[in-house]
């Protein structure tokens, strides 16, 4: 993941620099992938509200601040912090933001929802792509954080699955969730090949006596044999399929093969597809903002969805579900002025119109990184992209994604889901319905209803199974114990 130069680098600092550990992020936090944008005045003003309100209500409870950040009242103050900066999007009670009794009543209260994350990562135990490994070194080296420096030379571990594992299955209410990938020109670099998702989904689900993993295949149009690639993936019976349009999305500097999801090509190998039985093509579409217009005009007219509505025309029997709901990454600020002048949002309202425009049932948006991002950014910006994405595909064709663990345990966006709501005058300007409650209609479809659907799920069976699988008896003890998230994000966020 090196398409940041060593310029750019020098105006990031690692995630892990940013102490204490907070509930959910006070910034944009990035990967290689994308450039993050610099913490804005009111994420300052986020920042400093959470901190005055842990320092306030931790010394009574006997609490550090770290520790008070890791209990459900920690992840309420988080929130309340952010409506004290933004305004009143998330339901929080200040009763709840000082009662670790009284947010973990609601905590528990909410912790069977049946949640399908259909978008996670970890990256293969094999892997050259040790940025993150090195951000954790220097971390340790210049004492930033006292528990790296203690613990001896860093790895990559905390990016591969054992990690993963506590993060999504014991410091969330994930039940079930699928493992994702991205390619490369460079096989070596490709995060998880097709074959080690596929073994890591049969080890994780015989290990839980339950189906908890699902997996992706990864296919790459145009690439040389990518056909031959695909029947290989497809010999492996993946739950779906994912692609980047871009091609090499990792090392977009050299990426030699992007595509068209509506090309003649393309369409060979959604072939093969429906002939394996596989109905669900993911795509990752958009976190491509105007620098990178700039700096890979080359790949530029493959990032947005043009090419999506054909596609779901001529393949009526496929799903087609786009990643990140293909979200420009603007400056929220600056995104969200947009939308208030013109009611758009850049290639999300693109999307969302192409069911009215093209007579479509098949096109998804999941959410993935805009979710997290916009919530922490700039809510207002995330309350239009729900309501934009609810009002144009529906409630059932929003499909929930997180792209954990690169933000950390995806708790924090549940929770964020959970309690936001769409402003009334948004609701009144836009014609956007409500989300509603945490466990209503829309936000239980959101949350797994949709990906049940699309992925064949019995919800009441698959609830029951694995409500007595071990990763449950797992979880059970390590909530019996106290747990303690890391509260831990992976990647870059730009100095202040």
């Amino acid at each position: 993941m090196r398409w940041l130069t060593d310029e750019d680098h020098e105006a990031l600092t690692p995630a892990e620099r940013c102490e204490p550990r907070t509930p959910l992020p006070v910034r944009m936090v990035a990967s290689e992938e994308y450039a993050p944008v610099p913490q804005t005045r009111k994420q300052r003003e986020t920042e400093a509200r959470l901190y005055a309100l842990a320092d306030a209500v931790a010394p009574k409870l006997g609490l550090s601040r770290r520790r008070f950040f890791q209990t459900s009242a920690g992840m309420a103050a988080g929130f309340a912090a952010l409506n004290g900066a933004f305004g009143p999007l998330f339901a929080v009670s200040e009763a709840e933001a000082s009662s670790p009794e009284l947010a973990r009543e609601r905590a528990d209260a909410l912790s069977g929802q049946f949640i399908m994350d259909m978008h996670t990562h970890f990256l293969r135990d094999d892997t050259r792509l040790e940025g993150f490994v090195r951000l954790r070194e220097s971390v340790a080296a210049q004492g930033w954080n006292p528990q790296l420096s203690a613990a001896g030379p860093q790895t990559l571990e905390d990016l591969k699955f054992d990690n993963y594992f506590k993060e999504v299955f014991l410091d969330s209410d994930t039940k079930i969730a699928l493992i994702s990938s991205a390619p490369s020109d460079i096989p070596e670099d490709w995060f998880l090949t097709n074959r080690q998702m596929a073994e890591a989904r049969e080890t994780v689900n015989s290990r839980a006596g339950s189906k908890r993993l699902m997996t992706h295949a990864i296919f790459t149009p145009g690439a040389p044999g990518w056909l031959d690639d695909l029947d290989a993936a497809l010999a492996l019976r993946p739950d779906s399929v994912k692609g980047y349009t871009v091609g090499d999305n990792t090392h977009k500097e050299t990426a030699r093969h992007p595509w068209r999801m509506d090309s003649d090509e393309t369409y060979r190998g959604y072939e093969r597809m429906a002939a394996a039985g596989v109905r669900n093509v993911c795509v990752h579409k958009g976190l491509w903002g105007r620098g990178a217009d700039r700096r890979f005009p080359n790949l530029a007219p493959y990032a947005d969805v043009r090419d999506v509505a054909q596609a779901a025309k001529d393949w009526p029997q496929l799903n087609f579900i786009i990643y990140h709901s293909a979200y420009r990454l603007d400056d929220p600020e600056w995104a969200l002025a947009e939308f208030e002048r013109t009611g758009r949002i850049d290639w999300v309202t693109d999307l969302a119109e192409i069911p009215a425009a093209h007579g479509v049932s098949n096109v998804y948006g999941d959410l993935g990184q805009i979710f997290a991002q916009t919530l922490v950014a700039q809510p207002r910006m995330c309350a239009a992209i729900m309501g934009t994405l609810v009002r144009g595909l529906g409630a059932d064709h929003v499909c929930w994604g997180t792209d954990a663990v690169w933000t950390g345990s995806p708790q924090w966006q549940i929770e964020g889901l959970r309690r936001l709501e769409i402003p009334e005058d948004m609701q009144q300007a836009h014609g956007f319905a409500p989300l509603g409650a945490a466990d209503g209609p829309v936000k239980t479809a959101v949350f797994g209803g949709n990906n049940a659907r699309l992925y064949g799920v019995d919800v009441p069976g698959a609830q029951a199974a694995l409500a007595g699988d071990r990763f449950a008896a797992l979880k059970a003890e390590y909530g019996a114990a106290g747990p303690q998230p890391s509260n831990r994000r992976y990647g870059f966020v730009a100095r202040g």
